[in-house]
Formats: structure tokens, sequence, C-alpha cells
């Protein structure tokens, strides 16, 4: 590879680490997809490690993750021991199991924080002089929790109207298999 390319890909994979890093994922998991992401053909660990430079037990921990996301996928080499991955290049397929996840934990903990804010501060007993930045307590609260319900409920109508589409073209093509 000529040294442009090589910096190419460098540049690549450090702006994968930093999106993963902007989700709330680990920067190295962000640069594992950006090498896999690149390769032409599937890696080993051994190669991620090599690309990324990071600890095997790392890149493992983070291709596991990876894998349940959807972001990536084993390949086996017949004569080889060794596992091999690709990336996922649907994108949506890609989004879809990041809100997944996403929607499972991270909506459900935001929400449970800010309804228990909520409710500590309406069970206050607030002195007359508080009583003033408890109500704008109260008010930026109930707005944040609006916005998460809809993001809630916008993230699980995107899923269910993708799973809707996928059911609906599989019974017209006689489809079976998902995904």
């Amino acid at each position: 590879m000529t040294d442009q390319l090589d910096n190419a890909r460098d540049n690549f994979i450090q702006g994968m680490s930093r999106i993963s890093s902007f989700w709330g994922f680990p920067r190295a998991m962000g640069a594992i997809y950006g090498a896999v992401y690149l390769s032409p053909t599937p890696l080993s660990l051994d190669s991620i490690v090599e690309q990324v430079g990071v600890t095997k037990g790392a890149v493992s921990t983070n291709v596991r993750t990876l894998e349940r996301l959807g972001m990536v996928h084993k390949r086996i080499q017949l004569g080889d021991r060794k596992d091999y991955y690709d990336a996922e290049t649907d994108f949506w397929k890609v989004i879809k199991g990041v809100l997944r996840e996403r929607e499972q934990s991270e909506f459900d903990l935001a929400l449970r924080t800010v309804t228990d804010s909520l409710a500590i501060v309406d069970a206050a007993s607030t002195e007359p002089s508080a009583q003033e930045l408890a109500a704008f307590y109260q008010e930026r609260m109930q707005n944040m929790q609006r916005f998460f319900n809809n993001l809630d409920n916008i993230v699980g109508t995107l899923l269910a109207l993708d799973e809707l589409r996928l059911n609906s073209v599989q019974r017209l093509f006689g489809k079976s298999n998902k995904n």
C-alpha cells in the first residue's frame, strides 16, 4: 500500500474511533469497525490488533459487541482455525442494531433517571425560598422527560416500520429468512 493510502486508512480508522466515542461506545470499537470495514478481505483478530494497535483481549471483547450489534460478521476459512471478520456494509442494518441496543439500555436508563429525579422534586417539601427553584427544576425535567419519551417512541416506530416492511416483502416474495 502507498503511504497516502495508509494515511487515508489510518485517518478513517481514527474518525470511526471518534464517532464511536460520540455514540457512547468504546473508541477501540469504532477503530475496529473502521479497520474491518476498509478491508477487502475478512480480517483475523491478529490482523485487527496490528491495524488498530490495541490488545488482543480488547479486540476480542469489542468484536463480540460488534457482532451482537450486527456490524461485523464472523467468517470461517477452511483449513484455518482462526476466526475472521468482515463488516456489515448495509448502514440501515448497522443503525438498526445500534438503535436496538441503545433503545433497550440507554433510553430506559435516561427515562428512569429523569422520572426518579422528577419524583424527588415532586416529593420535596420546599421552603418558600426554594419553591421557585423547585418549579424551575420541575419544568425542565418534565421537558426532558417528554423529549426522551418522544425519542423512545420515534425509535420504536422506526424499528417497527422496518419490521413491517421486512414482513411485507417476505410475504410478497415468499421469503422466510430475516435480514
